[in-house]
């Protein structure tokens, strides 16, 4: 079984309204295990409306149009609708009177245009919203597919696609399958390296089928390696999922960092507690964004014990020990490093300086970065290193954002590697 949205609204091709309204139907499809291939967004248009369904009713089973059910003029899904089938519009009297009494249950006249509401194509079945709503769905056949039509109000269009809709889809489907995704991050690759070393995994999902893997760049949230399985229950999804998973790890290793929506720093704090150890950090050019991110995890107290923001040269030298001289540099990173962890009290210490552009420093390019490190005697290591990266020459907010997770996954290697 094959179902695609179609949205309808001026406003969505303006840019006026995001569509969540389809985001939502898409996540509801998968988790019934109902296929999804297309969606579509289309003006409020009588003549696009009508090409727009019949182009998705020649490629897929069932198609859930959201959006212009109201009561005014270019509310004109009901007539699209009609219209592909091929009959008129009739007034349903049971809509109508239920139209009417919830205007009555407010003290107020319903106006005329209300009654547009009530008007359901011939052969079509009006599904009404168990909440006070006027704007009724549809399920309308069409020869041996079907067109669901639901309120483009986001709480409205939830109550019917969960009471109404999916089940109806799901009858005609033949029962309920499940279609689950599992997210995994990483960091310290390309995309195209990633599919260049994934090639092999992906050939074998190719001929076995069951799971599909596809590449999701997300900037400062690394590259995302998409996972999606479809099997007859979840619990046979998940363990689909689990099997590719080890696969994918055993071919990419540790730059794999986390699952679903487990970021860098949630991966650092768990390192930190697993081995007992606390962090201090001194950020330059990276201004308290690094130490904002970890405070962003719950419970990172436990672990964090604070960031220095020395952004100005004299800070690096009065309160880090800095010694005199150019401050990016890998001499600079390290003695920050050791600063943030003998100030703070931290068994480690990291730091970040460099260079955010747009105009160089000290002889360095923008894009260059340093990163400090001293994971201390607990930490394993007999004292302070630095690292420096030629990172992609963005803007000044991309140089720093990538400094973050630059310097995030360079901790967490050497936390792994260490003793």
């Amino acid at each position: 079984m094959r179902c695609e949205v179609v949205a309808i609204g001026t406003e969505l091709l303006l840019g006026q309204i995001v569509d969540t309204n389809s985001a939502y139907i898409g996540e509801q499809l998968a988790l019934a295990g109902i296929d999804s291939h297309f969606q579509t967004k289309v003006g409020d248009n009588l003549d696009r409306m009508v090409s727009a369904l019949r182009i998705a009713l020649d490629r897929s089973d069932a198609v859930i149009v959201c959006g212009g059910l109201g009561p005014t003029q270019d509310d004109i899904t009901r007539e699209a609708i009609a219209q592909v089938m091929g009959v008129d519009l009739e007034l349903d009297d049971d809509v109508a009177a239920h139209i009417e009494s919830i205007f009555s249950s407010r003290g107020r006249r319903m106006p005329m245009n209300n009654l547009r509401q009530a008007e359901v194509p011939v052969g079509a079945t009006a599904i009404r919203d168990p909440q006070p709503g006027t704007a009724p769905g549809l399920i309308c056949p069409v020869g041996e597919k079907v067109v669901y039509a639901v309120p483009g109000v986001p709480r409205e269009m939830r109550e019917l696609i969960d009471e109404a809709v999916l089940p109806d889809l799901t009858e005609r489907a033949g029962g309920r399958a499940a279609i689950v995704s599992r997210t995994l991050r990483t960091w310290g690759d390309s995309e195209s390296g990633l599919a260049e070393r994934l090639a092999d995994r992906v050939a074998a999902l190719d001929r076995v089928g069951g799971v599909t893997l596809a590449y999701l760049a997300s900037g400062i949230e690394g590259i995302k390696i998409r996972l999606t399985a479809k099997a007859a229950s979840v619990e046979a999804a998940e363990a689909l999922l689990a099997e590719e998973e080890a696969q994918v790890r055993a071919v990419l290793g540790d730059i794999v960092f986390g699952v679903d929506d487990e970021t860098i720093e949630f991966a650092i704090l768990s390192l930190l507690r697993e081995r007992g150890l606390t962090l201090g950090l001194a950020e330059s050019l990276t201004g308290g964004m690094m130490g904002s991110r970890i405070c962003d995890v719950a419970g990172a107290s436990d672990v964090f014990r604070g960031s220095i923001v020395s952004y100005a040269s004299d800070v690096k030298y009065d309160v880090l020990g800095v010694p005199e001289g150019p401050v990016v540099s890998a001499e600079a990173a390290k003695a920050m490093a050791s600063g943030a962890r003998r100030v703070l009290g931290a068994d480690v210490g990291l730091a970040v300086t460099g260079v955010a552009g747009p105009d160089p420093q000290e002889g360095k390019e923008p894009g260059t970065v340093f990163v400090g490190l001293d994971l201390g005697p607990a930490g394993g290591d007999p004292g302070p290193e630095a690292v420096e990266l030629l990172l992609y020459r963005g803007d000044r907010r991309q140089t720093r954002e990538f400094s973050v997770i630059s310097a995030l996954s360079i901790l967490r290697s050497r936390l792994l590697s260490a003793p």
